[in-house]
């Protein structure tokens, strides 16, 4: 089980987020607040896991970059927590069946503020524009398990 706690912290009210939904499985999360996990061993494989603070997510696997897209079979799904105070909102995820080490990560986030403004983050940003999907965005580490 991978443990994740995602932070934001912003003005009060300056953040849009997505009004609480049933724990669901849900594609287009991206669309608006929603934080991501990339996950990739050496090969060219990888996946994708979007947590929206609505409580929804979605799981994908690709074959190469934005190659063969397919919809990730999941052991259960993620537990997904919300909370926050004053200019703060805490979104932490338990994502079971990640697998074990070595293991790339990319960890990022689509935040959209009310007046539609949309930002995109990243422990790195492999260009010139946001591309969530390069494997340059994967430097996060989680090594193999003892």
């Amino acid at each position: 089980m991978l443990r994740l706690t995602y932070g934001i912290v912003a003005a009060p009210g300056a953040l849009r987020l997505p009004e609480r939904a049933p724990p669901v499985r849900a594609d287009g999360l991206w669309r608006t607040t929603c934080l991501e996990l990339f996950v990739a061993d050496e090969s060219p494989a990888y996946r994708e896991f979007n947590f929206a603070p609505s409580g929804q997510w979605a799981a994908y696997r690709f074959t190469a970059r934005r190659d063969g897209m397919a919809p990730l079979a999941m052991p259960e799904p993620p537990a997904i927590r919300l909370a926050g105070q004053q200019g703060e909102t805490v979104l932490s995820v338990a994502l079971p069946g990640i697998g074990t080490g070595p293991l790339r990560l990319g960890i990022t986030a689509v935040i959209e503020e009310t007046d539609g403004t949309k930002s995109y983050w990243a422990l790195r940003h492999g260009g010139d524009a946001p591309d969530f999907h390069d494997p340059d965005c994967f430097v996060g580490e989680l090594p193999p398990a003892d």
